[in-house]
């Protein structure tokens, strides 16, 4: 073995040797596919290795050191001290939790069908923590159902058939190559190939019933359709609607304005515009933003949007 091939080994033998509190020379050999004997030269190498203390000379703590009886008499490899490891910073159990939980979140995704990496990265992340993270798990939703079948499609290689509810109201059966499932605020979305449209299409997921996972190939995948940036894609049918929003929430409507829309900004509010399908899109959109944006024209999309605040609002009474 090359010198550089030997530090390289080293460098992954040790991290290796940290997660584990007893293995085998065995064990570790068939990991690394490498002859036992060679464990055991290296894991001799490491016991004299470490880093000098404030003397630059080197100490008994300042090494790192191996259960040697285990080691001698078993074939056990055990470290009972480590060096520079555990001076590095780590999290708390407070941002494992986070991350753990984050973690759990694009374990759903469809994309993320092999999470065999995602769970070995949760488990170092609850060992490697300076405290035990908190019990966490991502709350289900009523379109767990249709991700898991997303899920499945998308892990076969097949496409995924259902009835979608369009903009306008119309019903219509979709079969769809899944690309890429994302959401805004509490509203999932899936991307993909629609064969009945020959083109890619976004679709809303509580809009999705009777999803279907066919045995039909797909024909187009993730690496072969380029996705725009933005969610939402103009239409020659979109509506436009002049809005006054926050000028500090406009980018949250970045995907709805369209290009060369007019600005103008006064205290601390801005009017502009944006698009949408039809106006009970504009509807959850505003409603998503109580007391920051406020529809200004048409007539008629202020008009729906203020019938609907005001039948929401009867229901309370």
């Amino acid at each position: 073995m090359q010198a550089g091939d030997k530090l390289t080994f080293l460098l992954s033998l040790v991290p290796y040797l940290i997660e584990r509190d007893r293995v085998s020379v065995t064990e570790v050999a068939e990991h690394f596919k490498v002859a036992p004997q060679q464990i055991r030269d290296a894991v001799s190498l490491i016991a004299v290795s470490g880093v000098p203390g404030e003397t630059t000379t080197y100490q008994s703590e300042d090494l790192f050191d191996i259960a040697w009886d285990d080691f001698l008499d078993n074939d056990q490899i055990v470290l009972t001290n480590q060096v520079a490891i555990d001076d590095s910073p780590r999290f708390s159990a407070r941002e494992a939790s986070a991350l753990i939980a984050g973690l759990q979140y694009l374990s759903a995704l469809p994309e993320n069908a092999d999470r065999s990496a995602i769970a070995s990265l949760t488990s170092k992340l609850s060992r490697g923590a300076s405290a035990v993270p908190s019990q966490v798990a991502v709350e289900g939703s009523e379109t767990d159902a249709t991700l898991a079948l997303i899920r499945e499609s998308v892990a076969a290689g097949v496409q995924l058939r259902f009835d979608y509810l369009g903009s306008r109201g119309q019903s219509e059966s979709r079969n769809v190559d899944p690309l890429r499932v994302e959401s805004i605020d509490a509203d999932w979305y899936l991307r993909g190939w629609c064969h009945l449209r020959e083109a890619v299409r976004t679709f809303r997921l509580d809009r999705i019933s009777n999803p279907v996972v066919t045995s039909e190939p797909m024909s187009h995948n993730p690496a072969d359709v380029p996705l725009p940036d933005t969610l939402f894609e103009p239409s020659p049918d979109d509506l436009v609607v002049t809005i006054d929003v926050a000028s500090a929430a406009e980018p949250l409507l970045a995907d709805y304005i369209p290009d060369g829309a007019q600005r103008s900004e006064r205290d601390g509010r801005v009017r502009t515009s944006v698009r949408v399908s039809h106006y009970h899109g504009l509807k959850r959109l505003i409603a998503s933003m109580p007391g920051v944006a406020t529809v200004i024209e048409p007539a008629e999309a202020r008009e729906a949007v203020a019938r609907w605040a005001a039948e929401g609002a009867a229901r309370y009474r």
